[in-house]
């Protein structure tokens, strides 16, 4: 469009995407995700209960695992910042999309494990009291904290991959 208005299916006050590049992530859309994981976690849990079966508890090498996973989106992130934004350093468009890739990914599955780790745990919580309930309410709450820092990491990484203006070119 020629004219300095907003298109007709923009809000006002916001310019339109350049061609070629990424929204970031809507936090709104990452909460609704973790929404949606907790509904399947509590209710994962209670299907298999009334089955007969054992819901399954969160181990010791999840919590490993995800936190090595989101120290190694933290530094992704650190490293991507420190090229791109400080050293304004040029990286490969096939890198950045992967980066960029691996940062919306993990914040998305991120969401998406919060949600069904808090919904174990809250199906758990009214059986507080005693010792097995207990560990597993523990052991899924850490689950959810550690799932928000790679939410966390990944949104910090996508924040990283973008490009930075140039200050040459502003008017």
């Amino acid at each position: 469009m020629a004219s300095g208005g907003p298109e007709p299916n923009q809000a006002p006050g916001k310019e339109p995407p350049r061609p070629g590049s990424v929204r970031p992530t809507s936090r709104r859309l990452l909460i609704a995700i973790a929404v949606l994981g907790a509904a399947i976690g509590v209710t994962m849990v209670k299907a298999i209960e009334s089955g007969g079966g054992v819901a399954p508890a969160v181990s010791w090498l999840t919590l490993i695992a995800w936190t090595f996973l989101a120290a190694l989106l933290f530094m992704a992130a650190r490293n991507t910042h420190q090229r791109i934004q400080v050293r304004r350093e040029r990286i490969e468009p096939s890198r950045a999309v992967f980066l960029l890739l691996i940062a919306k990914a993990s914040a998305f599955v991120g969401a998406l494990c919060t949600g069904v780790y808090a919904g174990f745990a809250l199906s758990f919580l009214d059986a507080v009291s005693a010792s097995g309930p207990r560990n597993r309410v523990i052991m899924a709450g850490a689950a959810a904290v550690v799932s928000v820092l790679v939410v966390t990491a990944g949104l910090l990484l996508e924040r990283a991959c973008r490009i930075p203006e140039d200050p040459d070119e502003t008017p």
